[in-house]
């Protein structure tokens, strides 16, 4: 009984784990990759493929630091032995491309404070700060459109009818496909990489606000239009209030959506941005720069999804309120339950 009471605290069916449970588990999902990580980079016997030269030898071909295969190393390595030459000496090590933590860790803090190679090409902060403007536009300029369209189409049949037919055969669309276009009518330069993020974002928008739209209640509708609401005063008095939480997290959500476009938008025409850096990096073969340079925009993606979280309760104080209320509920309902089972148990509450 104790056992099922033990799995059903971490397995709750729609219940909220205890807040200390909650930040135990959101640290692990993070250390538990880093930990991966960190044991194939660190622990020679796990993988390393690799042996990276520290004493050539009498091998003439070998060089210090230079990363060769096992199976070659240990073939030259029996070949002198036979000759009675000097034995090449050497460490385990992983290939080029999967650089240890500790490196990539270095190159965040090294990579802003190195100057790029040649003056024409851009700092790490400049390439960061273009690849935010072009999501800020692309996103923006999509919102401006698909949400009301969304709410639109969410509220009057009419207008679902319309446009969804057609938002939905575009939306299986790759949006990289309209890469060349793009270019065609907007030139080489930032304009095709927003518009390539508008097209990414936006027909999954419209079709993600109708959805959030109708599970407005439809008994808050009737009331209204028996009141005498028109159909302004339905849209800006009742639906958009009544969903405007609900929308506010779709968007934040669909904000991650148009980051995982920047990759591909920033290749249409002229390539820029981060997407610059990593490819540069990677033909220097700086690969804890590429590796720095892919994490940073997760901790950009994932600390401005954070703040308009923390915004979103400032401007929904009622929200987070409801949520307390459901914790304070479930905590109660947890110490009724120990207290009940305590008694029948005849032990102690």
């Amino acid at each position: 009984m104790a056992h099922g009471t033990h799995d059903s605290d971490w397995f709750a069916v729609r219940k909220p784990l205890p807040e200390k449970r909650s930040r135990v588990l959101s640290v692990l999902a993070f250390v538990l990759p880093l930990g991966l990580w960190s044991l194939v980079s660190y622990v020679p016997f796990i993988w390393h493929p690799l042996v990276q030269v520290e004493n050539p030898g009498s091998v003439d071909y070998f060089v210090k630091d230079m990363l060769i295969e096992k199976e070659v190393f240990a073939k030259e390595n029996a070949t002198a032995l036979v000759k009675h030459a000097a034995l090449a000496t050497g460490h385990p090590k992983n290939p080029i491309y999967l650089p240890a933590p500790h490196e990539v860790a270095r190159a965040m803090y090294t990579a802003f404070r190195t100057p790029p190679r040649l003056p024409s090409e851009p700092w790490l902060h400049q390439s960061l700060w273009q690849s935010i403007q072009v999501i800020f536009w692309g996103f923006f300029l999509s919102s401006l459109v698909g949400v009301p369209l969304g709410i639109l189409g969410g509220t009057f049949d009419i207008f679902a009818k319309l446009q969804e037919p057609f938002i939905e055969f575009f939306r299986y669309l790759p949006a990289p496909a309209f890469g060349a276009l793009c270019v065609a009518v907007l030139g080489i330069y930032d304009a095709p990489k927003i518009a390539i993020i508008f097209i990414g974002t936006f027909f999954q928008q419209v079709l993600v606000v109708s959805n959030t739209t109708r599970k407005l209640e439809i008994p808050m509708i009737e009331a209204a239009q028996t009141l005498g609401a028109n159909r302004r005063q339905l849209i800006f008095r009742v639906v958009v209030p009544g969903v405007i939480v609900d929308l506010y997290t779709d968007m934040r959500i669909l904000l991650g959506w148009a980051w995982t476009y920047l990759i591909v938008a920033e290749m249409v025409g002229t390539t820029s941005g981060i997407t610059y850096f990593i490819n540069q990096q990677a033909r220097y073969r700086n690969y804890e720069n590429v590796y720095a340079a892919i994490i940073l925009i997760g901790v950009i993606g994932l600390t401005s999804d954070i703040a308009l979280a923390r915004f979103g309760r400032v401007l929904f104080p009622w929200r987070a309120e409801a949520r307390k209320s459901v914790f304070r509920a479930w905590f109660r309902e947890r110490k009724a339950a120990r207290a009940a089972r305590a008694a029948t148990e005849g032990a102690p509450a």
